[in-house]
């Protein structure tokens, strides 16, 4: 059976008309687009002829504070401390003139005068008059020194050896003090030395102008291992 397609039925014969159809719809769209507007904003135009307003600066100032005012101190007036007279007044006083006659013998007290010694109890290195130890200097009081000292066992047997320095005053009465240690190499040599120094019988005292004084002497001391 042959199928036989209706006239009407052919859609080719209406795409003209579909055409013109979509044409102008979309030219409807397109003025509707540009009828269509957004509310219109207003700007407002700044005036720029006027002048700016210039202002006025003001400095800040600082009030210098013044110093407080000197209190004036209250001023003693003449005639306040003079008693001012005139000249007819008689001014009568208690003083007599009777002890200032010329026959009168002035009597003039001799001032006392007392003499102050001061001593200096600083020692002397050199005197006019060196001390003396035994008839001898101090060469012989070394010498003395030497003879009595006693080795320290714990120097010996830690093989300990050297010289001790010392200083030493020799007083008015020729006692012998004021003992220091200058430079020792162990405290147990410069003990020995202290101690031998100590037993030291008094000396002749040195003398300056016929005066006993004060003589600082420095002595060394030997410490030998044989």
């Amino acid at each position: 059976m042959e199928l036989k397609k209706s006239p009407k039925a052919d859609l080719q014969n209406k795409r003209g008309l579909f055409l013109e159809i979509g044409l102008a719809l979309s030219l409807l769209l397109m003025i509707g687009a540009f009828a269509w507007n957004q509310k219109e904003k207003k700007i407002e135009k700044l005036d720029l002829n006027i002048a700016p307003v210039e202002e006025e600066i003001i400095e800040i100032t600082h009030q210098d504070q013044k110093p407080p005012e000197p209190v004036a101190k209250p001023i003693a007036v003449v005639s306040d401390i003079l008693n001012i007279v005139k000249n007819d007044t008689k001014i009568t006083s208690e003083i007599t003139f009777d002890d200032f006659s010329e026959d009168a013998a002035v009597v003039v007290a001799p001032a006392k005068v007392t003499e102050e010694k001061v001593e200096d109890d600083a020692p002397f290195l050199i005197a006019e008059e060196m001390p003396s130890f035994m008839g001898g200097d101090l060469n012989t009081f070394r010498a003395w020194v030497q003879e009595r000292l006693n080795y320290p066992t714990i120097a010996a047997e830690n093989g300990i050896s050297g010289r001790v320095t010392l200083t030493f005053v020799i007083e008015r009465d020729g006692s012998l003090t004021n003992i220091e240690v200058m430079s020792t190499p162990d405290r147990s040599l410069s003990e020995e030395a202290i101690r031998v120094l100590k037993t030291s019988p008094k000396w002749t005292p040195g003398k300056q102008r016929s005066t006993p004084v004060r003589v600082k002497y420095t002595l060394p001391v030997e410490f030998r291992l044989q």
